[in-house]
């Protein structure tokens, strides 16, 4: 986890962190030479203040905007003579000239308040002592207008990850000054986004992530930096075996010393812990124009970004919304050139063109006035490596299709005809789980997101089903839906589903390409998900399966907009274990996060593939 811990807190804060993975030394004189640095304990209505760093341009010629950023992965360097290496969401803000606004949130770091993880935003506030992120906000910028001089009286705000689920609650404080703002990789429903996918839990990602995240589960201010977990070794796999059930991560490492990961596990369903940290239906009655941007290959928050945007679009008709999505992971559009993932070549640089084309210009029509010519949709195209305009999202010029699993692992748009009752079968044991990289690693490294998928081609306990070579360009456009046809001996399973991409056997490598592969016959993935069986017919539910009876599993794998070559085929694998990107499920109908290692057995599961019992994909097609 500590590559990822250290590009989250990097995107987040206004450290020289983020700017010396780009080492742009020009920008950090810049900063120190053309602003003056102040720092404010900005109170709100309920008494509560909100440590804030504001850095004003030296230049008092005309009035600027504001650029707010507010972060709960600190605001540092603290200090009025310790200045950040880089201000705003890229280069050309810095230049152009903002009023720079850093805030650390409610109950972080140097700010006052008790921290709540997505603060549960309120329908109503009857009194002062009735505060959420949003009238943090609301007070906040009122604050900064009447005591920060020389402003324009407007306000723009944006934020990658968990400064991206800020950014969505700035809309909420419903400030008539702020005009724009960019939630980026927003975390929007903590259960769906970071936690659990589809019930399952994400564990590599959390684990190591909550004893960096809790420096201090108290109302007291501080700037200490809580020690990352030290596992010992590298090798995930093996690390998470040994540890075993999930309740052993407070039993071996955590003692119960850590209040948020207890909330993970002590909700294991869909329930009113959970319901109060979803934003999405709060996101009405939005008169603030909106850039909301993701990537594809964004292993933390997919959900977050797309599902922002179409709550947005769908319930504030009036109101400008903007969507951007490239082919990159969290957070790669703020930083380096997003030219490839892996192996996978995305045909040149795509994250500059966001950052000047999109980004820049989507905040300086709004907050200074400039022409804006930007199409409600600008999303990249992977597979033909092409950027596309839309009006909308999905474009209306997609269709909806299936894409059946056919027996003697087939894949084709076309129905199973045989009657009957055919089916693949195999075998899960959560004691060998399959591994979700090639390599086993103790991140969730960002590379798996493209991974070549043939390391699995030898287990047993993966089904793939393939099309023909195909014989024109197939593009999916939208989201696809798993509609499974299953049954199991036991009484509870996981069910990952992967859409892959498979190169012909004509592929050359590129410039990208890892030593010791090769890209005649990769299957990349181009988009994969996990469900936990036991929520099919509700994730605040859960129903055990009756074994051996055949039973449907509907379930979303998230939006694509991605090309499938002429000459190249699609693949569908399934499995049960995906370890340790997600626990293991013990197959029996237990509270997994509650599990003994006796629950744990194998079982076996079938995927029907007849005419009786017809298992597809959704997919939009172009």
């Amino acid at each position: 986890m500590k590559k990822l811990l250290l590009l989250m807190f990097c995107l987040s804060a206004t450290t020289g962190c983020f700017s010396q993975r780009g080492v742009n030394k020009e920008d950090a004189a810049y900063v120190k030479a053309n602003y003056t640095k102040y720092e404010y304990q900005i109170p709100m209505r309920d008494g509560k203040k909100l440590f804030t760093a504001v850095y004003v341009p030296n230049d008092k010629s005309h009035p600027y905007p504001f650029m707010m950023n507010r972060t709960c992965y600190s605001v540092s360097p603290y200090g009025l003579n310790a200045y950040s290496t880089t201000l705003g969401p890229s280069s050309q803000f810095l230049h152009d000239g903002y009023i720079f606004v850093f805030q650390d949130v409610r109950g972080r770091w140097m700010s006052e308040g008790t921290y709540e993880e997505m603060t549960p935003q309120l329908n109503k506030h009857k009194s002062n002592q009735d505060v959420d992120e949003g009238t943090d906000t609301f007070d906040t910028i009122d604050w900064l207008l009447s005591h920060v001089p020389n402003n324009n009286g407007k306000v723009g705000a944006w934020g990658i990850s968990y400064p991206g689920f800020y950014t969505t609650t700035a809309l909420l404080s419903r400030h008539p000054a702020l005009v724009a703002a960019s939630p980026q990789a927003p975390i929007a429903d903590l259960y769906h986004d970071d936690a659990f996918h589809n019930g399952a839990f994400m564990l590599v990602a959390n684990f190591g992530f909550y004893p960096f995240f809790t420096n201090r589960q108290d109302d007291k201010p501080t700037q200490r930096i809580a020690p990352e977990f030290d596992p010992g070794t590298t090798d995930g796999y093996d690390f998470f075996m040994k540890m075993g059930p999930v309740k052993n991560t407070n039993a071996k490492y955590y003692q119960d010393t850590i209040r948020l990961w207890n909330e993970m596990l002590d909700h294991p369903e869909y329930d009113q812990h959970w319901k109060e940290r979803n934003v999405l239906p709060h996101l009405h009655d939005i008169k603030t124009a909106v850039l909301v941007t993701g990537g594809w290959y964004d292993a933390e928050d997919l959900y977050g970004a797309i599902h922002t945007y179409k709550t947005l679009a769908r319930e504030n008709p009036k109101t400008p919304v903007y969507f951007a999505m490239g082919p990159w992971v969290h957070g790669g559009w703020a930083r380096g050139n997003g030219d490839h993932l892996g192996d996978v070549d995305f045909g040149g640089p795509t994250a500059p063109l966001y950052r000047d084309s999109i980004e820049f210009k989507f905040f300086s029509h709004y907050l200074k006035g400039t022409a804006l010519d930007l199409p409600p949709v600008s999303v990249f195209q992977t597979g033909n490596n092409k950027w596309k305009k839309y009006n909308k999202w999905p474009p209306a010029e997609s269709h909806e299709r299936e894409l059946y699993l056919l027996p003697d692992h087939k894949l084709s748009f076309s129905k199973p005809s045989a009657k009957g009752n055919s089916y693949d079968e195999y075998i899960s044991d959560p004691a060998n789980p399959v591994p979700f990289l090639a390599g086993k690693s103790m991140d969730m490294d960002r590379e798996y997101m493209t991974a070549d998928q043939r390391f699995l081609q030898d287990r047993k306990d993966v089904l793939s089903y393939q099309t023909d070579m195909l014989d024109e360009d197939v593009t999916l456009a939208g989201n696809i839906m798993a509609n499974l046809k299953v049954s199991t001996t036991g009484t509870d399973a996981d069910w990952v589903v992967k859409v892959l991409d498979v190169y012909p056997d004509s592929a050359v490598n590129n410039k990208w390409t890892g030593r010791g592969v090769q890209m005649a016959g990769y299957q990349q993935m181009v988009r994969s998900e996990a469900m936990r069986g036991k929520y099919r017919n509700g994730f605040d539910k859960p129903e055990p399966f009756v074994p051996g009876e055949v039973t449907a599993v509907d379930f979303e794998l998230q939006d694509v907009l991605h090309t499938f070559k002429k000459g190249h085929r699609i693949m569908v694998q399934i499995q049960s274990t995906w370890f340790p990107l997600i626990d293991r499920n013990p197959q029996t109908f237990v509270n997994i996060m509650k599990a003994q290692e006796s629950d744990f057995k194998k079982a076996t599961h079938r995927v029907y593939t007849s005419k009786d019992h017809i298992s597809f994909l959704k997919v939009k097609v172009l």
